[in-house]
């Protein structure tokens, strides 16, 4: 009996080896509709970021220089942080979409906020003594002075991002990720006339940067909660259900279970958050060492254009690895193991053709696109010779940061938290360390220290990913938010919904 239906799973699995044309294509509109508006997210937060730095830089030297290490301050001990324990939603909220358990993503929703909220305690406090500690590790008086300043009057925005990173996973779970695209895009569009009256009008400077920052946030999540309500019609109404239901509290639940809920939560929150926080240290690690090369000044600034670079270029990928993570997610929590894998192959796929338009950019438009940040001969030579290197670092940054989509739509975040800090601290850093000193390479041997940790990454999470047994993974997915039937009448899916809301608990 077992031989028999072990055949019937391997011929199931050699039939759907090969997709068809038809369902390929319906699998890029499906990602296309949800990771579209994500990439457009991604590039108007980038906007964002820019007009941050050009207004820090239209105050002056001094305010550019304390609001960049407030800027990398806040993103390494805050913003990474809380951006990555928001991501161990992301299996839960998904696959519980997928089988139709929509009260179990509610009840993720509201504890990933409050783990979120209560993560912020601490950040605050680091934020508050930032000026004592930059101090003490010798940093200028004048430029820590600016960052404290910066960061006291970001504290705010650490509330407007716990409520804001959940609420974004969740919608996006659901597919649901238009009205994310409109509500961010309207709130940055009102973000440069509120930056410039703070920081120049009312004479604010640094701090009115920082307010104008939190306000952006509060006006995305202003904007969503309003969509939420407001859109709720008599069409859609299963699906709203399931959108409005997070914004009711729940009955309590038995105590003995909310132990092993959480635990389960945070067994998927804390790797994500080190997974995402190995990655963006990196860039400051490499930012730290170009600071102890021989022209300091040339490194430093083109380490700044680097990072730009990589930034936008992170984009596209970002945007694929949250669709794929929805669909992957969706289809093992519906039961459909066949369809998770053909979603895993169309990804894997987009991302090798973007990464060839992310290098192909990077070297052809080098001299074009360093222009932008600097007229400096000097720093403008070294960016040129770089550039194609971090083109290089795209082609295996695309699929590298997609399979991690992956790894997060099916409940597997600790295994690319281990292949990030192996790639990149085992490897990369080694690499980076000894051409830059030892050989005299100097920050184009830092380059190819990342170049190194992104070869090591993609063949590693390339190599997980294609020995996954997706039926497998779709019975954990069963196990972890359980599975309704389609068929069931609403009565009876309710039921259903309150006993797998059990097993998560």
């Amino acid at each position: 009996m077992t031989d028999h239906h072990h055949r019937m799973d391997t011929a199931e699995k050699s039939d759907n080896k090969y997709p068809t044309g038809p369902e390929v294509v319906e699998e890029v509109k499906r990602m296309t509709n949800i990771g579209f508006p994500i990439a457009a997210m991604g590039l108007v937060g980038y906007l964002k970021n820019m007009v941050l730095v050009v207004c820090m830089g239209r105050l002056g030297s001094l305010e550019l220089a304390g609001g960049a290490l407030a800027v990398g301050f806040t993103n390494i001990t805050g913003y990474s942080v809380l951006s990555g324990l928001a991501m161990g939603m992301e299996p839960l909220c998904s696959q519980a979409f997928g089988s139709r358990n929509p009260s179990v993503a509610s009840h993720t929703l509201q504890r990933t906020i409050l783990l979120l909220l209560l993560a912020s305690i601490p950040i605050t406090l680091l934020w508050v003594n930032l000026e004592p500690l930059m101090l003490s590790l010798h940093q200028d008086p004048d430029i820590t002075r600016v960052a404290s300043l910066y960061c006291r009057f970001s504290i705010p925005d650490l509330i407007a991002n716990s409520l804001l990173h959940p609420l974004r996973i969740y919608l996006r779970s659901k597919g649901t990720t238009w009205p994310l695209m409109w509500c961010t895009l309207l709130s940055v569009l009102l973000h440069l006339p509120i930056t410039i009256l703070l920081a120049f009008t009312l004479s604010l400077g640094v701090p009115g940067i920082a307010i104008s920052t939190f306000i952006a946030n509060f006006n995305t999540l202003l904007f969503l909660v309003c969509y939420m309500f407001f859109t709720r019609g008599p069409k859609e109404e299963e699906e709203e259900e399931s959108m409005y239901e997070p914004l009711i509290l729940p009955q309590p639940l038995p105590t003995k279970s909310i132990k092993e809920e959480w635990g389960i939560l945070l067994g998927l929150s804390i790797p994500s958050c080190i997974a995402v926080c190995l990655e963006w240290w990196w860039y400051e690690f490499m930012t730290i060492l170009a600071g102890y090369l021989d022209k300091p000044k040339v490194a430093l600034a083109t380490a700044a254009i680097v990072i730009q670079t990589t930034s936008l270029m992170y984009t596209l990928p970002t945007a694929l690895g949250a669709a794929v993570s929805t669909r992957v997610g969706n289809e093992l929590g519906a039961g459909r193991p066949e369809k998770a894998r053909l979603a895993t192959v169309v990804s894997i796929g987009l991302a090798h053709l973007g990464s060839i338009l992310g290098f192909l950019w990077a070297t052809l438009g080098r001299e074009a696109w360093g222009k932008v940040f600097t007229d400096d001969d000097e720093v403008l030579q070294l960016t040129m010779i770089v550039l194609p290197i971090i083109g290089l670092c795209e082609l295996g940054n695309c699929p590298q940061t997609t399979s991690c989509g992956i790894l997060r739509g099916s409940a597997r975040p600790g295994t690319g938290a281990k292949i990030n800090f192996y790639s990149f601290y085992l490897v990369g850093a080694p690499v980076a360390i000894v051409l830059a000193f030892a050989w005299e390479l100097r920050f184009v041997g830092l380059c190819y220290g990342l170049l190194a940790a992104q070869v090591a990454c993609v063949v590693s999470i390339l190599t997980v990913v294609y020995k996954t047994d997706w039926e497998k993974e779709s019975l954990k997915a069963k196990e972890l938010v359980g599975k309704s039937n389609d068929a069931l009448p609403h009565a009876d899916q309710t039921v259903k919904c309150e006993e797998s809301v059990g097993l998560l608990k």
